[in-house]
């Protein structure tokens, strides 16, 4: 295991390489910055977004949604700067929202001045599903990623509106399974987030193929009868999270301050919709040796917001902590006892990282960060 001597991300992350300067994909892109023409690649968005503007009325892009930051600055740069018609387009969780995730659900809508169609998939075969993920897979919301991938490109093709706006490419700004900058945003089912899953998983657990319509992702030649044009909007902007925040703020958007100090969390700001949502990113750290921390930590490192010794010191103390909030409402959904519950998670811990004494877990000398 060896970590970034930058961002502290370990190459334990799937698709993370540390290079012979000990810098991971992450680092090395983000310098890349330097040495592009953002101005001219704003100009090619604007030509793309003239290209599919319509005279009609009718919508011109579909942008997904979480009600999050992001959501709010993807809709800013496309209805404020670029003046286009978006329909927002976003697939609800089945944990408990917060009262900012609540409060920015609906006010993206108000703010911008947008239309929404939201997926609602039937709660009995979401329980079922996300119980099986993380039985199998130690992923319990891969049901919802995969649709959240899935339902926006359907919704584009049945409504013929080709033009399609997603944040950032996640594998070459944090690092990840796909290497290649490019504005399309075709491949974004396979980079990992929503893994690759072979279905009959589903089917040899009970799951009726009837019943996977939300998660079966288009093919090619669907694709390409109404020339989709999926993109990335962190290709024509240089993305950074805590900026897209700042906008957000201006359009309305609530933060979780005065309402939840969440352990393992370094910031109020990210993935601040749900509750028991929370407990996939976490579920990072038994399987390969980190967490959230990290990952804002590697944010926050790269665009010069700390200093090495203030992420090493936010990693150290934040990382391991899942607060109980996210495992009561984990639970609450599912059905688990609290001791089923630790007994799956039990599974998904790395022996090679991570070793148990009198029944508590805790990383191998070897594997600490130093």
């Amino acid at each position: 295991m060896e970590y970034c001597s930058n961002c502290f991300m370990p190459d334990t992350k799937p698709g993370v390489e540390i290079n012979e300067d000990g810098l991971c994909q992450a680092c090395v892109n983000y310098e890349k910055r330097k040495e592009t023409n953002y101005d001219q690649r704003f100009k090619e968005l604007e030509i793309l977004a003239n290209k599919y503007k319509t005279e009609d009325g009718y919508y011109d892009c579909i942008i997904p949604v979480s009600g999050g930051k992001d959501s709010h600055f993807q809709v800013y740069v496309m209805k404020e700067l670029l003046g286009m018609n978006p329909l927002l387009v976003s697939v609800k969780d089945p944990f408990t929202k917060t009262r900012s995730g609540k409060h920015n659900i609906r006010n993206i809508k108000k703010s911008f001045g947008c239309d929404m169609i939201s997926l609602e998939i039937d709660i009995s075969l979401l329980r079922k599903m996300m119980k099986i993920a993380f039985e199998e897979l130690g992923s319990p919301t891969w049901p919802i990623d995969r649709a959240i991938y899935v339902f926006p490109i359907k919704l584009a093709i049945n409504m013929n509106i080709p033009f399609i706006i997603y944040g950032e490419n996640v594998s070459w700004e944090y690092g990840g399974v796909l290497e290649e900058e490019t504005y399309s945003a075709k491949e974004q089912i396979n980079n990992d987030v929503a893994k690759k899953v072979d279905f009959s998983l589903w089917y040899n657990n009970g799951i009726k193929e009837k019943d996977m319509n939300s998660f079966i992702y288009p093919n090619e030649e669907e694709i390409e009868k109404v020339n989709l044009e999926p993109i990335y909007l962190s290709y024509f902007i240089p993305w950074d999270g805590f900026h897209n925040y700042k906008i957000a703020k201006k359009y309305g958007f609530k933060d979780l301050s005065n309402e939840w100090d969440r352990d393992g969390y370094i910031e109020d700001y990210d993935q601040i919709d749900s509750i028991g949502y929370l407990l996939n990113p976490w579920l990072k750290y038994p399987k390969y040796g980190f967490a959230r921390a990290t990952d804002v930590v590697g944010y926050w490192r790269r665009s010069g917001m700390i200093t090495k010794k203030e992420g090493k010191k936010l990693i150290k103390e934040n990382d391991h902590k899942l607060d109980q909030k996210i495992i009561d409402d984990f639970i609450d959904f599912t059905g688990y006892s609290y001791k089923e519950f630790w007994n799956i998670v039990d599974k998904f811990w790395n022996e090679r990282i991570f070793k148990k004494e009198n029944g508590i877990w805790s990383k191998r000398e070897k594997y600490t960060l130093k």
